[in-house]
């Protein structure tokens, strides 16, 4: 972001920002239309009781209650927690290692995991297959510029997988809900429950499916649903991100998982807690796209009141490690060898 460029007065959307406006005072068009705290309370309220409900009705239908989607950063790592304590659900944890995990975050998994007694898989994809993506998703425009608001490519086809793989296992293991460590700037309460059906699912997952096909081809297909899931015979999950319609308190959070031995990783950007690629991804973004891929979801946690504007400009305005950047590019080279494609 460039540091003559206009930014909102009261939260950090530049000018580059997509639909962007201001108005006389310098406000922006999301800050304008923003619903006060009380319209936020309500609908923490209305939600809150809505997952109650839901569990009342589901919760020991299955082996697992919850496939959490754990990160091993300090969000996921937090709602994980709250599955398994708050509500004490019987959880199984999934992480997603897409390469790029520092050793701290392997560690943090597996004391967090250990500590808290949830069983636990550790998936790890072909890197090859990663590695292709994420180098094509670096130089080309393989998503909309709608779809790139609140994500970087790169992040966005990582999620990709990750979601789908979790949507495929707790549908064939008839695992209820599915738990996301989404922060509230990342994800309005409207969405903190939503409940997922065959045709929307299929729908969604053909806009992501079809260019990784076309970059990598055939061993895209396992981290994705087949045609059967879709046929009538399994049930599927509601998604729930409960930090959308409980509290949210960053140094609270931070306090509560380090009794776990949770640490964040030094290698880590400002806005990661868990994965190096991230501050390539980010890199790239900005020079793409003129803006940080990060500045939706910091501007909401400003507008609500979780996060102070100037800490966020900061977190926006941190440059990326260069030795970070370099490893990451060198790990993405390395894979481009012929021997290791499909």
């Amino acid at each position: 972001m460039s540091s003559t460029a206009k930014i909102c007065s009261q939260c950090v959307l530049p000018e580059s920002f997509p639909g962007i406006r201001f108005n006389a005072q310098g406000v922006c068009n999301f800050c304008s239309s923003q619903k006060g705290k009380e319209y936020q309370q309500e609908k923490k309220a209305e939600y809150s009781r809505k997952f109650d409900g839901l569990l009342a009705k589901y919760q020991g239908r299955s082996g697992y209650d919850v496939l959490m989607c754990y990160s091993g950063g300090k969000d996921s790592t937090y709602t994980l927690s709250i599955f398994k304590e708050k509500y004490r659900l019987n959880v199984l944890a999934l992480s997603f290692d897409n390469g790029f995990f520092p050793q701290q975050t392997l560690k943090n998994i597996q004391n967090v995991v250990e500590k808290l007694g949830v069983d636990h898989i550790l998936f790890k994809p072909r890197f090859d297959v990663l590695a292709k993506v994420f180098r094509f998703c670096s130089s080309h425009d393989v998503y909309s510029p709608k779809a790139l608001e609140r994500s970087s490519a790169i992040c966005t086809s990582c999620m990709g997988f990750i979601k789908y793989s979790a949507l495929r296992l707790a549908v064939e293991k008839d695992i209820p809900f599915i738990g996301y460590g989404w922060s509230p700037g990342q994800a309005p309460i409207t969405s903190s429950i939503l409940m997922n059906t065959p045709a929307m699912i299929k729908a969604m997952q053909k806009m992501l499916f079809d260019p990784l096909y076309q970059i990598v081809g055939d061993p895209i297909k396992p981290y994705f649903l087949e045609e059967k899931h879709f046929n009538g015979s399994y049930n599927f999950p509601y998604n729930v991100n409960p930090m959308a319609f409980l509290e949210y308190d960053i140094d609270a959070i931070y306090e509560n998982i380090s009794r776990f031995g949770w640490k964040k990783p030094e290698a880590v950007d400002a806005n990661s807690t868990n994965c190096m690629l991230n501050s390539f991804a980010n890199l790239v973004h900005k020079q793409r796209l003129a803006y940080h891929p990060y500045a939706f979801e910091l501007a909401n946690l400003v507008r609500e009141g979780y996060l102070d504007r100037e800490t966020a400009m900061k977190r926006l305005n941190e440059p990326e490690d260069p030795t970070t950047i370099a490893w990451v590019k060198d790990k993405l080279e390395a894979a481009s060898d012929p021997f290791y494609l499909p």
